[in-house]
């Protein structure tokens, strides 16, 4: 029982910090590619997620972003028919892909 409390302790001692300085989060912007299929992107990608969650993949090979693409269909239930999926996977394979196929 005391290990209980002393763990349910340490995990909310947390909540009772305080800072006197003001604190400020850096906006940070993310260079966004314009160009055909970025529609695709706004709708099926952009209402989830920011474009940084894309950046920070890297520049990678077409199989990579179907993949990704198929991954947020398939688990995370993005309404895209086939046509979307086409369109996103291009998009994001022209203007954030390495030029390798697989």
């Amino acid at each position: 029982m005391k290990k209980l409390i002393l763990i349910t302790a340490l995990l909310t001692s947390a909540l009772f910090a305080q800072v006197k300085e003001k604190i400020e989060v850096p906006y940070v912007a993310f260079p966004i590619k314009m160009g055909k299929g970025f529609d695709a992107i706004q709708t099926n990608c952009l209402m989830c997620h920011s474009f940084g969650y894309i950046i920070n993949q890297g520049r990678q090979s077409k199989k990579f972003w179907h993949g990704k693409v198929m991954k947020m269909v398939d688990h995370f239930k993005a309404p895209m028919d086939e046509q979307a999926i086409k369109e996103t996977t291009n998009y994001l394979f022209e203007h954030y892909g390495n030029g390798k196929l697989k």
